[in-house]
């Protein structure tokens, strides 16, 4: 794909055609994302204005359709593109990008548009078990709408924030590839929270669950759960093993809940035990 990131960067009109037809196309939007950050991440803000809006434009027809996620992905990755470029930190990006898409989900911005009603309704008729478990949550106190809304709501969140994250890291390796061979693999593999950094997402989520903002409490982790993977990534490139070893590692990440919580609890003791810059020392 480094021969299309090529030709994309072309010229202005090369890139926004290319990032106007991708974000057309049923779930190709994540290249018209990808394509978005590259030359936000590459010329910035300003310049990239109208790759953004080419690939906004198509988008916004999806959304008036029904479907938020291609809109709401291509806005959340392009200003994480302008954060990663200016502060230079993927934890700072990742920590920014969580916080905007916990005040989209918050502010409603992924209900569907006709409401729960209609799909609770749907859930009952199809499954005898659920209409149990569904007036289960109602007799303790919990209304079956509040608790759609934030199943719908926390889901298509969390889509969208991973989605913006896999464009940015797409549009990140394009440009390393251009212009600076090897940097994005270094990049990353260097990538974790600042002490501080967890602090405020702890504070945020303590926060979170003492006012109700569920959101919050949803999304919260998923910075964390990224500089895991970072520091598994880092780990294997630093010991030189084969790249099988990642392929086995996501595996068992995809389908398995207690590999994530392991990759969690790495992430958060790394960011006060650093090991990566241990093992460079020892090795």
């Amino acid at each position: 794909m480094l021969a299309l990131a090529r030709w994309l960067m072309r010229g202005t009109p090369y890139a926004a055609g290319g990032a106007a037809l991708a974000s057309l196309i049923p779930w190709l939007f994540w290249l018209g994302g990808a394509i978005a950050a590259l030359v936000t991440l590459r010329q910035g803000l300003v310049p990239a204005l109208p790759v953004i809006i080419a690939a906004a434009l198509p988008a916004g027809w999806w959304w008036a359709q029904g479907d938020v996620i291609p809109l709401a992905s291509i806005l959340l990755v392009s200003l994480m593109a302008v954060v990663l470029r200016e502060r230079m930190r993927w934890s700072e990006a990742l920590v920014a990008g969580t916080l905007v898409t916990a005040a989209m989900t918050q502010f409603g911005i992924f209900q569907p548009p006709g409401g729960t009603e209609l799909l609770l309704e749907q859930l009952r008729e199809s499954s005898a078990e659920i209409d149990r478990m569904l007036d289960d949550f109602a007799a303790q106190g919990i209304e079956p709408h509040t608790l759609a809304q934030w199943v719908i709501g926390g889901v298509t969140g969390l889509v969208v924030l991973l989605a913006a994250i896999a464009c940015l890291a797409l549009g990140r390796s394009w440009q390393a590839g251009l212009y600076n061979p090897g940097g994005f693999r270094d990049e990353f593999h260097s990538l974790r929270l600042a002490p501080k950094e967890f602090v405020l997402l702890l504070v945020l989520g303590i926060a979170g669950t003492l006012l109700g903002i569920a959101p919050l409490v949803m999304l919260i982790w998923v910075p964390l759960l990224i500089a895991g993977i970072a520091l598994i990534h880092g780990i294997i490139g630093l010991k030189g093993m084969n790249g099988l070893w990642l392929v086995a590692f996501y595996a068992l990440l995809i389908t398995t809940w207690p590999t994530i919580l392991i990759v969690l609890l790495l992430g958060l003791v790394d960011t006060f035990a650093n090991f990566r810059a241990r093992l460079a020392r020892s090795d």
